[in-house]
């Protein structure tokens, strides 16, 4: 039992008694004190009601955290105040409280998918990426149809280097929701981040056709055109969310990071004829890699900007969410 529940079923003992041991001789001002005081205990733990449930949800991060720290409280083992208590503690930046109360709350519910979920994203927040993998590989094992599991559990592998692992992981999530369009994306960020280019090239193509695609799956398709040499095909995708100046921009500074001298173009130009230089085989170059590596943002719950050369356009692939 908690330790808030065990002071609370102690006053309990010690009211039932002093009404019990006292009645006969007990004044009228006494037993309505003791009568009150019960009231008291029991309204102090009598669960919010559905609209103020409503109303705290509604209001801002740190009167929501206030809100279901008093509801915790009330009972620290239930597990829908747990969740919304860790994902409010979230709401304000307490991640390392969400993950400490979260902890605590799992050895009660061990078997919570959900309850498993928030600590994974508080864990990949503060940065610790195999426990978050853990977590959300732990939720997809109770909930194999969750795809959202196997895609976090993706994210947190890609920021571990481990991209094997993580592509199988998005091939999971992808079996259960084909057209997702933040687990196509990072899925080609990721095939990207290992070299293969044509395979991310693909993916990013998949998501950027669906409904819900953003800005970022647009950048980072933009850029893995570019370090393929796709110029013009790059601008094309970039050029609904930038200024053509910016457009031109990105390429003529992706051309200078990927190829500064020797392109694929300008070797086969000056060739002899029967004497072409291999075409460009889809995969990424020691350029490439360089320059990729200069230019991606690392996968986070709650993305952070992290140092790294870039245009004003913001030059560099970014996870999708």
């Amino acid at each position: 039992m908690s330790r808030a529940k065990t002071s609370l079923a102690a006053l309990a003992l010690v009211l039932a008694a002093t009404v019990t041991g006292c009645a006969s001789t007990a004044s009228k001002e006494e037993k309505a004190a003791n009568a009150e005081l019960q009231r008291a205990v029991e309204e102090a733990l009598k669960p919010a009601s559905p609209e103020e449930v409503a109303a705290a949800n509604r209001s801002d991060p740190l009167t929501k955290a206030n809100f279901w720290s008093k509801e915790y409280a009330k009972d620290p083992e239930n597990l829908e105040n747990a969740i919304a208590f860790g994902n409010a503690l979230r709401g304000i930046g307490s991640d390392d409280r969400a993950i400490d109360m979260l902890s605590r709350v799992l050895v009660v519910h061990p078997d919570s998918a959900e309850l498993l979920m928030v600590l994974g994203r508080a864990l990949s927040t503060q940065q610790d990426y195999r426990a978050a993998a853990r977590a959300f590989n732990q939720a997809g094992e109770i909930e194999p149809e969750r795809a959202e599991a196997w895609a976090a559990l993706g994210t947190a592998f890609d920021q571990i280097d481990q991209h094997a692992d993580a592509q199988r992981a998005y091939e999971r999530a992808l079996a259960i929701e084909p057209n997702r369009t933040s687990t196509l994306a990072n899925y080609g960020l990721s095939l990207a981040l290992s070299g293969d280019l044509t395979g991310a090239e693909a993916k990013l193509r998949l998501a950027d056709a669906q409904p819900d695609t953003t800005t970022r799956v647009k950048e980072n398709l933009a850029l893995v055109l570019g370090l393929q040499g796709k110029y013009a095909e790059m601008k094309d995708a970039s050029a609904a969310n930038a200024p053509a100046s910016i457009v031109e921009q990105n390429a003529a500074l992706l051309r200078e990071m990927v190829q500064p001298v020797r392109t694929w173009e300008a070797l086969a130009e000056r060739a002899e004829p029967g004497a072409l230089p291999p075409a460009p085989s889809g995969r990424l170059t020691p350029d490439s890699e360089r320059a990729l590596a200069a230019t991606s943002t690392p996968v986070t719950d709650e993305p952070a900007p992290v140092t790294a050369p870039e245009n004003e356009n913001g030059l560099r692939l970014r996870r999708a969410y």
